[in-house]
C-alpha cells in the first residue's frame, strides 16, 4: 500500500502520517509536507526519487508525473491497465492527502500583486485531487484534516481496504467540492467586477448547522462565502454570547445591520421579520435608540436591533430593559457588554465591517438563481425634482431624505413615515400601496400630524395622496413615473403637500 502526501495545511498530518506508516503504509511526498515528516523521524519517500525526476521550475513542478497518475489513474479492474503501468515500473497509489495553497488568504491582503497571487494558484494539487477522487473505487482521497483522527482510527482497525465503496465516494465528493470552490475563488479573482459572466460559481464553506430552517421541519445551516476578499458581512462576525442563532436571527440581523449601517451619523435599526419597524439617527447612540424604538414599540418586542456605533453603557441599560432576540454592532464597551450579557440569551454580535460594500445579490430559485447589483442607494445620475407648486421646507427636505433612504430597508410596497431623522410609522409588504400608507399612518398615530412620507414605488392613483393629506402629512418623496402623475402632483397641491420626484425606484421583495 502506497500513499502521497501533499498538503499546504500541515495540521495534524505527522501523527496522521505516523499512524499510517505503522499500519505498513509506504509514504510519498513532496517539499514542506515531506520535510515536517522526516523531522518527526518518520521514514517517506520523496516525488522525485518515485518519478526519477527533480523538483523543476521553484516546484511548480513536481507530481506533474507518469508516474504519479499512472499510479492515481489506472484502475485496479481492469487488466490492461495494471499490466501497463507494471511495464513502465509504476506502482499504484492507495490513498491521496492533499490540500491546496492558500489563494483566497493570500489575495484577501491587500498588499497582494497579481504575480503574487498567481504564484499561489495551486497546479499540482489539483491535479493529483482529481485524479484520485476520479479513481475513487480504488484510492482514497483525503482533503480535510478534519478527517484524519476517524480514518486513522478506522485504518488501524480494518486496513486500507476496510474503507467502504460509500465512504470512498463521500470522501471523493469532498474533494471535488474542495478544488470546485478553490477553483471558483480564482475565477471571481481573475474576472471583471462589472461583467455580468455567461458562467459563475459561488464558494461556500459550512460554517455551523442551525437548529432548522424557517420552521421546524426544514433543516438549515450556515455557509460563508468563499471570496478573494476574505470574510465580509456574516462571516466576519463574531459571537459574544447568547444561545446559538436561528436561520431567522441570521437574516433579521444582517437586514438591520444594512439599515444601520446605511447612515453616517449614529443610527439604531430595530428590524421584525426581515423588515424595519423603527429607524432613528442622533447625535447620541441612546437617542437614536429612543427614536428607533418609539416608532413601534410594539413590533419591536422581540425583535432585532443593530447599531451602526458601539455602544456604550448608557445605551446597553436601555436596550436591556426591553426584549430583543439580537444585538448587531460594531462594538460594544465594556460596561455595555456586563450589562447585555446578563440579559438571558440575548445574543451579542460584533459586526466589524461597517458600511455596506457595493456588491451582488443572489437569490435561488427553481432550478435557477438570479443575480442583481445590490442596492445601495440614489445611482450618480439620480436627480430629484420638485413635483409640486409647494417646495419642501429645509426641515421637511430633511425628514425627506432620512425617509428615503429608510425606505429602500423596508419590503414592498412600502411606505415611510419620518418626523425629523426617525420613524414614525412603517407601512410594508402589502399588496396594493394605500393599504401601505394606511398602515403607516395607524403606526404613527398622533406623530402623523406634519410628518414626511416616502414610497418606494410611484403612486399609481390619488387615493395613497388622499389618505395622506387626511392624516396631516405635510411632504412626499416618490419616483414618480406613473401615468397618473398629474393627477397625483394636482392632489397634492390641492392639500398642500410638498412632494419630490427622484426618479429611482426601491423595490425590496
Amino acid at each position: 500500500m502506497r500513499a502521497l502526501l501533499s498538503v499546504w495545511d500541515k495540521s495534524g498530518i505527522v501523527d496522521f502520517a505516523r499512524r499510517l506508516q505503522k499500519c505498513g503504509i509506504e509514504l510519498v511526498s513532496t517539499g514542506g509536507t515531506k520535510a515536517a515528516i522526516e523531522a518527526a523521524g518518520i521514514p517517506v519517500v520523496a516525488v522525485s526519487d518515485v518519478t526519477g525526476f527533480p523538483e523543476i521550475l521553484e516546484g511548480r513542478v513536481k507530481t506533474l508525473h507518469p508516474r504519479i497518475h499512472g499510479g492515481l489513474l489506472a484502475r485496479r479492474d481492469l487488466p490492461t491497465h495494471m499490466s501497463e503501468i507494471a511495464s513502465h515500473q509504476i506502482e499504484p497509489i492507495d490513498l491521496v492527502v492533499s490540500n491546496l495553497y492558500p489563494f483566497s488568504q493570500v489575495v484577501a491582503r491587500p498588499e497582494t500583486t497579481l504575480l503574487d497571487a498567481l504564484e499561489n494558484i495551486d497546479i499540482g494539487g489539483p491535479s493529483m485531487i482529481r485524479a484520485a477522487a476520479k479513481n475513487f473505487p480504488a484510492i482514497v482521497v483525503v482533503v480535510e484534516p478534519a478527517d484524519y483522527e476517524h480514518l486513522a482510527e478506522q485504518i488501524e482497525r480494518t486496513g486500507l481496504d476496510g474503507i467502504s465503496q460509500q465512504q470512498r465516494r463521500e470522501l471523493a465528493a469532498k474533494a471535488y467540492a474542495h478544488v470546485s470552490a478553490y477553483d471558483a475563488v480564482v475565477a471571481e479573482y481573475l474576472r471583471d467586477d462589472d461583467t455580468f459572466p455567461d458562467q459563475i460559481s459561488i464558494a461556500g464553506e459550512k460554517v455551523t448547522e442551525l437548529r432548522y430552517g424557517e420552521n421546524p421541519h426544514q433543516r438549515a445551516s450556515l455557509y460563508r462565502q468563499l471570496s478573494p476578499a476574505g470574510a465580509q458581512g456574516v462571516a466576519s462576525w463574531t459571537i459574544l454570547g447568547g444561545k446559538a442563532m436561528s436561520y431567522l436571527n441570521y437574516l433579521d440581523a444582517d437586514a438591520a445591520q444594512n439599515a444601520a449601517n446605511s447612515f453616517a451619523s449614529p443610527a439604531i435599526a430595530i428590524v421584525k421579520h426581515a423588515s424595519p419597524c423603527g429607524i432613528a439617527t442622533a447625535i447620541e447612540l441612546e437617542e437614536a435608540y429612543e427614536a428607533a424604538l418609539a416608532s413601534d414599540p410594539v413590533s419591536a418586542f422581540g425583535g432585532i436591533l443593530a447599531a451602526n456605533r458601539t455602544i456604550d453603557a448608557r445605551t446597553a441599560e436601555r436596550i436591556a430593559q426591553h426584549y430583543f432576540e439580537v444585538v448587531v454592532a460594531p462594538g460594544y464597551t465594556d460596561e455595555a457588554q456586563a450589562r447585555l450579557g446578563r440579559r438571558k440569551n440575548l445574543r451579542l454580535i460584533v459586526a466589524p465591517d461597517g458600511q455596506r460594500r457595493p456588491g451582488r445579490s443572489l437569490r435561488q430559485l427553481n432550478g435557477a438563481f438570479l443575480v442583481q447589483d445590490i442596492d445601495t442607494g440614489e445611482p450618480e445620475n439620480a436627480v430629484w425634482t420638485v413635483a409640486t407648486q409647494r417646495a419642501p421646507s429645509p426641515e421637511e427636505r430633511a425628514a425627506l431624505e432620512f425617509a428615503w433612504t429608510c425606505v429602500r430597508h423596508v419590503t414592498s410596497n412600502a411606505i415611510v413615515l419620518a418626523a425629523g431623522s426617525a420613524t414614525v410609522g412603517i407601512g410594508g409588504g402589502q399588496p396594493n400601496r394605500v393599504d401601505a400608507v394606511r398602515i403607516a399612518v395607524e403606526r404613527a398615530g398622533q406623530r402623523v400630524t406634519g410628518s414626511a412620507l416616502a414610497s418606494d414605488a410611484y403612486f399609481p392613483f390619488a387615493d395613497n395622496i388622499e389618505v395622506a393629506a387626511a392624516a396631516g402629512i405635510r411632504a412626499i418623496i416618490q419616483p414618480g413615473g406613473s401615468v397618473r402623475d398629474a393627477e397625483v402632483i394636482e392632489a397634492a397641491d390641492r392639500a398642500g403637500i410638498a412632494m419630490i420626484f427622484t426618479g429611482t425606484r426601491h423595490f425590496r421583495h
